[in-house]
């Protein structure tokens, strides 16, 4: 066998446990914008997301008045009782045009991400400011959860519309909160004491950090515990090019809330996405060359390094205590898309492609060994016809010409595969199997993922 750093173990005579649907979600969903000249209905059930994250679909959709609730209640001297004082017309539209494609809803609720002015100036904001009523605000809030789940201001009973997160990245700064730590935790406190007085069969939570900071969690959590209250999910966020030190962060998060006894409480990592060292090419400030760099390529963000990383992320997160993960894909063009300039589909939407079709043929995992550190991830599961297999095995930055992978449990079956690489999106590619070892070669060199399947 190759070098065990490169090489990996399946045992189909050894199941491990269901796949988790919930761990392969997204931050967008189909535009309202610009739908009669982009429509990608097809391409993102294809995708096969479970939910979808409503945060910056205000962004995504110019001109149209939803989800934020200054959009949906734009004054806050009026009465939040009043079905009459809400707009919920354009954020109806989107979450069920989002449903219609089959993904479940995740709600943020709040404000958008805002760009309107530098970092620390929070006088040039106009959204992000606390409320001036906290306890106001909360019944704006509850009302928005009444429309879409208690079917109130001629809205909706979604028994599936489960998952309402109390605002987005509190700790970046003006961009979402502008504030300090303490008011944002006492707004926190607030929102969700009462709305799970009125909605305690719902899952309410957050605050959606931009990054893993256990001092502000902790603090958080003993606000909580305090007011005698205590959130359904934590959620965070990760932009990263290291596998390992994003999928690790989940055990971490739940050692926290077990340790506190909160076993109940739910882990969401719920903005993921691959970036290239820092934030090298996104921010305003970057030069052309530098964002050139950061979206042209194999090495780019629209590349085939971050296809692998996606891949990688997803099979490693089956195996970690997360609950829910959603990759940060945004817009139909831009630096988030899944789609280039001329809208062609990037590696990112086809590594998603490969990962849902994985979901939608896949059943019971199986035991798959690899070297953690290494550059190959792989995850396996017997077909849901329960004879067959399929398998996802990804190289990751790796220069190994070829992966190879010893077999337990397929022998008399056939396999074939496709490939994802820098050449090539999903395209079949000849394999060495024997009935035991599996040879599988790269046709250009680099980050690859190839789909497995054994047919018996």
């Amino acid at each position: 066998m190759a070098d065990a750093y490169t090489s990996v173990t399946v045992d189909f005579n050894k199941t491990t446990g269901p796949l988790r649907h919930a761990l392969h979600c997204d931050g967008h969903t189909p535009t309202l914008a610009y739908r009669n000249l982009i429509k990608k209905d097809d391409e993102f059930r294809a995708m096969n997301f479970y939910a979808a994250r409503t945060h910056d679909w205000a962004l995504s959709n110019p001109g149209q008045r939803m989800i934020d609730t200054h959009f949906i209640f734009p004054l806050m001297h009026l009465d939040p009782a009043d079905p009459q004082n809400y707009y919920f017309t354009s954020s109806d539209a989107i979450i069920n045009l989002c449903r219609s494609v089959g993904m479940k809803v995740f709600y943020r609720l709040g404000t958008s991400i805002e760009h309107s002015a530098d970092w620390g100036h929070y006088e040039s904001h106009f959204n992000t400011h606390p409320p001036a009523d906290f306890e106001k605000y909360a019944e704006v809030l509850a009302g928005i959860i009444r429309h879409y789940t208690r079917g109130w201001a001629n809205g909706y009973e979604y028994k599936d519309m489960e998952y309402w997160e109390i605002w987005n990245e509190p700790n970046l700064g003006g961009q979402c909160w502008c504030g300090d730590r303490e008011l944002f935790i006492k707004f926190f406190v607030t929102v969700l004491k009462r709305l799970k007085s009125e909605f305690p069969e719902l899952k309410i939570g957050g605050p959606a950090l931009s990054s893993l900071n256990l001092d502000y969690f902790n603090a958080l959590l003993d606000a909580c515990k305090e007011a005698g209250v205590a959130p359904d999910f934590l959620s965070w966020h990760c932009y990263s090019n290291n596998v390992r030190q994003l999928v690790d962060q989940a055990q971490v998060v739940r050692d926290l809330l077990d340790e506190r006894g909160l076993t109940k409480t739910e882990t969401s990592l719920n903005e993921w996405h691959f970036i290239l060292g820092g934030w090298e090419g996104v921010q305003s400030t970057a030069s052309s060359q530098q964002r050139k760099r950061a979206i042209t390529g194999p090495c780019s963000m629209f590349g085939i390094d971050s296809g692998a990383f996606n891949l990688s992320v997803l099979c490693e997160m089956q195996n970690t205590p997360l609950d829910s993960a959603f990759y940060y894909g945004h817009s139909n063009a831009g630096m988030w898309s899944y789609y280039d300039e001329y809208a062609h589909p990037n590696k990112n939407n086809f590594s998603m492609r490969m990962f849902g079709r994985f979901l939608a043929e896949a059943g019971e995992k199986v035991e798959t060994l690899f070297n953690p550190d290494g550059s190959v991830h792989a995850l396996a599961a017997l077909a849901k016809n329960g004879t067959d297999g399929k398998m996802i095995v990804v190289d990751y930055r790796g220069e190994m010409p070829t992966l190879e992978v010893d077999v337990a449990g397929m022998e008399g079956a056939t396999a074939s595969a496709t490939v994802l690489d820098d050449g090539n999106d999903i395209v079949p590619v000849p394999v060495i199997w024997d009935g035991s070892h599996l040879i599988l070669t790269k046709p250009c060199p680099g980050s690859a993922a190839f789909y497995v399947t054994f047919k018996k």
